[in-house]
């Protein structure tokens, strides 16, 4: 195990550690999650999605970090799709079930804040499957051509801040493994499964947990890469 290595699971260690041994940090973090929901997004996925980047890159060329990279800028733009994806759960948390209740689940709304049940279940996979049919995609979207627009631009914070040329970004995008495997394949085969089971925990986990699955991800999406 190289030194990259070690800090990277330190790290990791570092994030949970705090939450399981002291009751009061994780009553702390409960309340502050409540009070600043967007600010906790921001810095859940700037902080563990970018982690899991980071991962992906390790495993496809053997390194944490590169020049042209960009670790900050992308952990900037991961920090601000963070907050529109507490976003996204506020609004399809609310508006799944409620679309539940035009085929006759009257408590499907209600089943989410109870006990584990048939029910909940059901409003849990229905509110996965339909933010990931029409929000998923387009968050994907805009991930890649950000990631696509820091490359071009030197992975500089500076080049972040400049005109994207989102037109020009489209057009190179790959198409076909973006259609294929990204949309058509991880949306059905693992974030809908994943956030269902997301999505029957309480609220202050789900954006952590998003963000975790974005470092298991990453790691999928590397090794397709490889084997690609």
């Amino acid at each position: 195990m190289k030194r990259g290595d070690i800090l990277f699971v330190l790290l990791l260690a570092a994030v949970f550690t705090p939450f399981i041994i002291s009751q009061e940090l994780y009553h702390g973090y409960h309340q502050l999650n409540a009070a600043h929901p967007y600010i906790l997004g921001f810095l859940k996925f700037a902080l563990l999605a970018t982690m899991g980047e980071t991962l992906a890159l390790r495993i496809k060329e053997g390194v944490y970090n590169k020049p042209g990279f960009g670790i900050l800028p992308r952990a900037i733009v991961w920090g601000f799709l963070g907050m529109s994806i507490v976003l996204a759960f506020t609004i399809f948390a609310a508006g799944a079930p409620l679309f539940l209740k035009t085929f006759g689940v009257e408590n499907a709304l209600a089943s989410m804040q109870g006990d584990v049940s048939w029910t909940r279940f059901g409003a849990a996979l229905a509110i996965s499957t339909t933010m990931n049919i029409f929000y998923a995609p387009v968050l994907m979207t805009v991930h890649k051509v950000t990631d696509m627009h820091i490359a071009s631009t030197g992975g500089t914070v500076k080049g972040l801040f400049t005109r994207i040329n989102i037109v020009d970004h489209l057009q190179q995008l790959d198409w076909k493994t973006h259609w294929n495997f990204i949309l058509v394949k991880t949306i059905p085969l693992f974030w809908i499964p994943m956030q269902t089971i997301n999505f029957m925990l309480p609220v202050e986990f789900r954006v952590l947990v998003a963000a975790l699955l974005g470092i298991a991800l990453g790691v999928i999406l590397a090794t397709a890469t490889l084997k690609k």
